[in-house]
């Protein structure tokens, strides 16, 4: 991985262990400056999430903080992948901050956490994406490298 990278994921990493995380955001490992795992809560009553916890695997390339990183759900025995318009049922996020077009450098791992809580609060739909079967089905490219459509930022 680029000096760069790791010096900006150190920096992060220090941060996260120095002052800890806002509260429903939890890391769970972070071994190296390639893969980190953290979890989410929703911190509202919303019936849809109450009482889970959901598990985000991040990916980063040599070009991040310039590149955003890939971000998705995992699906463990108790974590589920939340149900959400954006979020497809094998863990794939269609959000404009995750894209090339919607990153900014500024961004780091816990403000991509704090937007997808809020995301996840914000939520009154108990619905995938349209189409999620077959693009779960048929999908073989990386997160990073679908041209999703975003047009629909109220949810």
């Amino acid at each position: 991985m680029a000096g760069f990278a790791t010096k900006r994921l150190g920096k992060e990493l220090s941060k996260i262990n120095s002052t800890s995380l806002p509260p429903g955001i939890e890391l769970v490992s972070a071994d190296n400056f390639e893969e980190w795992f953290l979890d989410i809560r929703v911190l509202d009553n919303n019936p849809l999430y109450l009482n889970e916890i959901y598990r985000l695997k991040f990916r980063f390339s040599a070009q991040y903080p310039i590149e955003p990183p890939e971000v998705t759900f995992v699906k463990l025995a108790d974590r589920p992948i939340p149900i959400h318009p954006h979020i497809y049922s094998n863990g794939i996020i269609c959000l404009d901050l995750l894209g090339q077009q919607g990153w900014s450098p500024v961004q780091n791992v816990e403000s991509v956490c704090m937007s997808l809580q809020s995301m996840l609060t914000g939520n009154s739909r108990n619905e995938r994406p349209a189409g999620d079967e077959e693009f779960v089905r048929a999908n073989r490219l990386r997160p990073k490298d679908i041209d999703f459509y975003y047009d629909d930022n109220n949810v």
